[in-house]
């Protein structure tokens, strides 16, 4: 362990008896996708260092336990793969144990509780609140990918005097615009890859169709006026209605399709922070391994988005991941062979969060007991912004020197 609380790779996976089979899945993956999470992070002598300018934060919500996610390799191989290429922080205490303001806590640096009804806003800002507001960036640059529910549109914003609304993340919900009645609805305008022209005619007929009343209302007007970014909007529904996203079905399909969307958002905006909030591994309530299947689909997902990202020539060394779970499940199964979250276990209570980026050194295990709160402040760190209503600290150890 190294003075700072930190372990290299192979001590930690050993420590969880995972050495063998963690490591040889990631070879595995990048044997066979033939790609390196480290590819294209490296400083030539005489070149400007890599540094973030943009963001994905993935909070792994719906009650998601370190046993079935890093302690057990063969469930999370891409997220493992991520891991490779960045931190693994084993000890990430929740910060409250409702799924709502547990959540929200990773979006504020501030603990707040919330009962599993509740649907208001918080009193904090959120990160995307002040990366818009002290860094001067327009809707188009902050996005937020949510599974759906009634509470999730509150994470884009909060109540907070100086910040509010007009600071917010653009909400995209995965069963709102991607629902499969509106896809078939526009399933006549086909495979979005088509000529210029004959997609352009097709976007003319898309932008007839929406609701011109609702783009006058839309509270940033310099996202609702730009016709540039109306068009790579406009882009961006037809491709993902006729793309793929709204076929996705089954257990996790949610979870599934908010990832998929924030994937896509990075392609098309290349904005600065995208959040998404995950939630279908709630299942595990009635069912463990309905659970179990969720996070193996979540992880193939984010394989797919860091797959990405590690193939763009400017996302790779620009892009920083963040994983983790709002807090974990109980220690043992329920009548039902399901994981509830109430025992006030350490299962409950820690989480481990993934996070990788050109700022964060790769193939590290940080030990020392850290917050989910904490995690908000580090993200603004790399952003170059402050987080001055936060409990939470940034996690300076875990950051390249």
């Amino acid at each position: 362990m190294n003075g700072n609380g930190s372990m290299d790779r192979r001590d930690f996976l050993r420590k969880t008896g995972a050495a063998a089979a963690g490591l040889a899945l990631a070879r595995a993956a990048f044997a066979e996708g033939g790609m390196d999470p480290r590819a294209g992070r490296g400083n030539p002598e005489g070149e400007t260092p890599a540094k973030t300018e943009h963001v994905v934060l993935v909070a792994f919500a719906g009650g998601v336990r370190s046993r079935e996610t890093v302690q057990t390799p063969s469930n999370v191989p891409n997220l493992m793969r991520i891991a490779e290429g960045g931190v693994v922080l084993p000890n990430v205490r929740a910060a409250n144990l409702g799924h709502y303001g547990a959540a929200l806590a990773i979006f504020t640096g501030t603990p707040d509780a919330r009962g599993i009804r509740e649907n208001y806003r918080g009193p904090n800002p959120t990160l995307f609140e002040y990366a818009r507001k002290q860094k001067g960036l327009s809707a188009q640059d902050v996005w937020l990918s949510t599974a759906d529910g009634a509470q999730t549109v509150n994470f884009s914003y909060g109540l907070h005097k100086d910040y509010g609304a007009k600071y917010g993340a653009n909400l995209i919900g995965s069963d709102g615009l991607f629902n499969a009645e509106f896809r078939d609805v526009l399933s006549k305008f086909g495979q979005p890859r088509l000529p210029d022209e004959e997609e352009s005619k097709r976007l003319d007929r898309l932008a007839a169709a929406m609701d011109r009343k609702a783009l006058a209302a839309a509270e940033d007007r310099r996202f609702a006026n730009d016709p540039d970014q109306a068009r790579r909007l406009q882009k961006f529904i037809l491709e993902e209605l006729t793309g793929g996203t709204a076929n996705i079905t089954g257990p996790g399909s949610g979870d599934a399709k908010a990832i998929r969307i924030a994937g896509n958002i990075l392609r098309t905006f290349r904005p600065k922070v995208v959040g998404v909030v995950l939630g279908n591994a709630d299942v595990a309530h009635g069912s463990y391994n309905a659970y179990v299947d969720v996070i193996r689909r979540n992880d193939s997902e984010l394989g797919r988005l860091w797959e990405f990202v590690q193939a763009d020539a400017e996302l790779r060394n620009s892009t920083s991941i963040f994983v983790l779970p709002e807090f974990g499940r109980d220690k043992n199964l329920n009548q039902r062979n399901g994981l509830d979250h109430g025992d006030g276990s350490e299962e409950l209570t820690r989480v481990a969060c993934v996070a990788a980026g050109p700022e964060i050194p790769a193939g590290k295990t940080y030990e020392k007991m850290v917050d989910s709160v904490d995690i908000a402040p580090t993200i603004a760190q790399l952003l170059g912004v402050r987080t001055e209503h936060a409990q939470g600290k940034p996690i300076r150890a875990m950051l390249k020197a």
